[in-house]
């Protein structure tokens, strides 16, 4: 029986190397610092591969991959793989989501406790040759109320150190609701945790909803002794508002481990750094000995595991998911992720239930993965690890999402049809698809506006008033912009009401363009979703 043949291809901890090498059916090559060139020349000999951040696996990486049938990463971000490109390939690419949660968890506490006690400044007083203890007193954290946003593994990782601290505990989730594990409040608005916390620690991902959460209207109601800490993602703390409320002395104290670029470059974050009351470090959340061996063991024995044939853990693509569903269900797979993604886009608030309607021949069916898929597009967004259709229902359920699903026969004009409605804390909103052809994903409906609009691509949903000129002056932003329209589809209940419009693009919109899109009169919402490609049309005829 020939052996398993793995490369490593970045720096790894010796723990996961030491282990690979005593696996009698695995041979083992270690090589970092190979160049692209060098990767993709190697990779096609290989079963599978270890990295970690330091390697780029691109399409041009990945285009003879050979025997190659899994990446390992040894970290949460997969932003280095090309995914789409390996799952076009039959490779599965997995990740280590929990082998830096408790490292994280524990930085964000030390980071509390050096601000609240003025660690660092007072260690260098010290140094400096000075005996000044009168400068650098501090608070204790003892009946102090901590207010964590992001109540995903590390954030219940820290509030349940903090409840050994004696502190009063509140939870806040942008995404989902539900009870944290042990004393936590959880709060549903945002404004009531700032007024309450002294001090505030961030812990959810970072994306277009949360990107400066914590920024000028919500620095107004802090209390001035509150204290903030950020060891999640750069940008979700206002950084510009942030410099103004520490100098204006309405926020205490700040500590950072992330920044917007890094190094970091932004003015606002360069003054931060040097400011008295805002301690800094470069980015140290995973950077522990326990983190880095627990990630390369989870790393090493989840592929050797898959490459063996066993179970395919942490997987974020887990190709072939599909294959035992029947011909006429597996379209549905891309269309239930695609509504879902599009439909957590476009809902700001705290998703509390998922329902699912399936209508039709389908509906005799088993359709739970497609529920699944759908799950999959629900959650990804909003989450602080990779989702698939491994971990999705158990996610779901961790967050406190309900889903129902509902089958019927009943159907009009079309075989099929797949109806979703979510519901949030602000409210909640519908889609309805189906399948032209057969694998032709089509949204058919959205909160009630008939339309007709491929998932797939550059994506703007605007809903606007519905008179003369507001079209134009959207349109005209985009052209400006050198955007071109690829299709467009327009919907109204009722004459000079509210229409909705679906348009896809040859190209991304920046933010400053659809900054400038929803500044427009007339205009009520807008937003933009990015969506894998689907294959041409054509190619069924």
């Amino acid at each position: 029986m020939s052996k398993i043949k793995i490369l490593i291809a970045d720096k790894l901890s010796v723990s996961g190397i030491d282990w690979l090498e005593r696996q009698q059916d695995v041979e083992l090559t270690v090589q970092p610092g190979l160049s692209p060139a060098e990767l993709a020349d190697m990779i096609g000999q290989y079963d599978g591969m270890i990295i970690r951040s330091g390697v780029k696996v691109t399409a041009d990486v990945l285009a003879n991959v050979g025997r190659l049938r899994g990446i390992a990463r040894a970290g949460v971000g997969v932003d280095n793989v090309d995914v789409p490109t390996a799952t076009q390939k039959g490779v599965i690419v997995m990740n280590t989501p929990g082998g830096n949660t408790l490292s994280t968890a524990e930085l964000a506490f030390s980071l509390m406790l050096a601000l609240a006690r003025k660690v660092s400044p007072a260690n260098a007083s010290l140094k400096s040759g000075k005996w000044d203890r009168k400068s650098f007193e501090g608070t204790q954290l003892a009946g102090k109320t901590l207010g964590i946003i992001g109540m995903g593994r590390i954030g219940k990782a820290v509030a349940k150190r903090a409840e050994a601290f004696e502190m009063r505990v509140l939870g806040f989730d942008p995404f989902f609701a539900g009870q944290a594990n042990g004393t936590v409040e959880i709060v549903s608005d945002l404004l009531e945790l700032c007024k309450r916390s002294d001090f505030i620690t961030v812990h959810t991902p970072k994306s277009a909803e949360t990107v400066n959460m914590l920024s000028k209207a919500q620095f107004a109601v802090m209390k001035p002794t509150v204290r903030l800490i950020n060891a999640a993602r750069g940008g979700i703390i206002d950084v510009e508002e942030l410099l103004a409320a520490l100098n204006e002395k309405r926020v205490a104290g700040a500590a950072l481990d992330v920044f917007l670029k890094e190094p970091p470059d932004h003015p606002a974050e360069k003054a931060l750094i040097e400011h008295p009351n805002v301690l800094a470090v470069p980015h140290l959340g995973a950077s522990t000995e326990e983190a880095q061996e627990q990630v390369a063991m989870e790393a090493a024995q989840q592929l050797v595991e898959a490459l063996r044939g066993g179970e395919v853990r942490n997987a974020v693509n887990a190709p072939g998911f599909d294959k035992a569903l029947p011909a006429v269900l597996r379209p549905y797979t891309e269309l239930a992720q695609r509504i879902g993604t599009l439909l957590a886009s476009i809902t700001p608030g705290a998703i509390t239930k998922a329902e699912v309607v399936y209508r039709g021949l389908i509906a005799d069916m088993n359709v739970s993965p497609i529920t699944t898929y759908l799950l999959v597009g629900l959650l990804s967004r909003h989450m602080d690890q990779p989702v698939n259709v491994i971990n999705a229902p158990v996610l779901a359920r961790q967050r406190g999402l309900e889903v129902e699903q509902i089958t019927s026969a009943k159907v009009k004009e079309f075989a099929n049809l797949m109806e979703v409605t979510i519901v949030t804390d602000k409210g909640k909103r519908s889609a309805m698809g189906t399948i032209f052809g057969t694998r032709f994903p089509r949204i058919l409906s959205l909160d009630g506006y008939s339309i007709e609009l491929k998932p797939e691509g550059h994506v703007v949903i605007i809903v606007n008033e519905d008179r003369p000129g507001v079209m134009g002056r959207y349109g005209s932003v985009l052209g400006n912009n050198n955007i071109n329209i690829a299709d467009l589809t327009f919907s109204r209940k009722r004459k000079s009401g509210l229409a909705l419009v679906g348009i896809n693009l040859d190209q991304a919109p920046s933010d400053e363009v659809m900054s400038q899109i929803k500044a427009q009169a007339g205009v009520q919402e807008a937003h933009y979703l990015n969506l894998p490609e689907l294959p041409p049309e054509d190619l069924e005829q």
